[in-house]
């Protein structure tokens, strides 16, 4: 409990805010850069591809959704040349979906943007306190993941 009584915020809401704010300067930044189509949901989609290609079936489950609801996601990207559907080479009946250059293009200033972010924010925090925090955060992905 605080001062005022009031319990402190759960980790969950903790990690929710910067989350966001992440997911909210990556679509800035992709809108500014003429992506102007793609939608905070869309993001999910790319947070969840693999580099070589993942199902859709693996990508709903991944990111927590229906199966129908990431096909939606897709079939949108697929619409707007940002991801392709390829024929598994495992599975000639199953499909991949994997980035087009115009994806792999979205990737790279994603990426940019987000470094450009975590910049301010070392700047703010101090950069080895940033270190450590996602050091910590890269020791729970793996605890988690085990």
């Amino acid at each position: 409990m605080d001062r005022a009584g009031e319990p402190e915020p759960m980790l969950g809401a903790l990690l929710r805010v910067p989350f966001q704010a992440i997911s909210a300067r990556i679509l800035a930044d992709l809108h500014g850069a003429g992506y102007a189509d793609l939608r905070p949901s869309h993001l999910t989609v790319f947070q969840h591809l693999a580099f070589d290609g993942s199902r859709v079936t693996e990508l709903a489950e991944r990111a927590q959704m229906t199966k129908q609801s990431m096909g939606a996601l897709v079939d949108h990207l697929v619409a707007g040349g940002y991801v392709e559907r390829v024929a598994d080479p495992v599975d000639g009946r199953a499909r991949i979906v994997r980035r087009t250059e115009r994806g792999m293009l979205v990737e790279r200033s994603a990426r940019a943007s987000i470094a450009a972010l975590e910049a301010e924010w070392a700047t703010a925090l101090g950069a080895d306190r940033l270190t450590e925090c996602r050091a910590l955060l890269v020791e729970l992905a793996e605890l988690l993941d085990r």
